[in-house]
């Protein structure tokens, strides 16, 4: 048992209207490479049922220093940051703390 709180992200991304298949590609390469982070507990891809240019990530970290960790991973910031992000018209992230 880690002596420290995880920290799980919960992010909403609209995506912008024909681009849901790009970003859905560049998120399995995402999805890939974060899971293979020391820190990372996991990283699921949800679709939005009413609506499939929402995705949700439920992301989970051993700690807040993990999220930090994966923010500066190559991956999130060529892919995240520079192919993903372009392609949404909206992006809100929260990060939690779970309650036992």
């Amino acid at each position: 048992m880690k002596n420290h709180n995880p920290v799980h992200v919960f992010a909403t991304w609209k995506v912008k209207e024909g681009q849901i298949e790009n970003v859905l590609q560049l998120l399995k390469t995402v999805h890939e490479e974060s899971i293979k982070e020391s820190g990372n507990l996991f990283y699921k891809i949800h679709q939005s049922i009413t609506d499939l240019n929402t995705i949700v990530l439920f992301e989970g970290y051993v700690s807040e220093s993990a999220v930090t960790e994966h923010r500066n991973t190559a991956h999130f910031q060529n892919l995240v940051l520079g192919q993903i992000v372009p392609l949404l018209d909206e992006r809100n992230i929260i990060l939690t703390s779970p309650i036992q």
